[in-house]
């Protein structure tokens, strides 16, 4: 069952990783109705969608397996909503996954990841 506490930590965690790697944060939790994109950041005039996943540790595997082609596909579509919302899609554009493994004090981003 997903805890959506853990989930907006997780978060957290992420936005400041983002952060101090020189990111700057656009929008968090963009809703439409393909889904959620968690964060969507700026860096060096590219977009990044980033879809963010964390576990407490690996008993159930990596957090980026979570990342499933049925998940990538409805990202795509979301990122599309936001592009016809914003009208800024001459910008160039990546999907990330920013996974957090609590015990181990990691996180690791997939720059780039489908």
């Amino acid at each position: 069952m997903y805890d959506k506490n853990k989930g907006y930590e997780y978060e957290k965690i992420a936005e400041r990783y983002l952060c101090e790697n020189q990111f700057s944060i656009i929008e968090r939790n963009f809703i439409s109705r393909f889904g959620e994109i968690d964060i969507i950041a700026e860096k060096d005039g590219r977009l990044h969608f980033i879809e963010v996943k964390g576990r407490k540790n690996l008993s159930f595997g990596y957090p980026r397996e979570a990342v499933t082609w049925a998940k990538q596909k409805k990202l795509i579509s979301a990122a599309r909503c936001y592009f016809m919302l914003k009208g800024n899609d001459d910008i160039p554009c990546q999907f990330d996954v920013i996974e957090i493994i609590m015990e181990r004090k990691e996180i690791n981003m997939i720059e780039n990841a489908f």
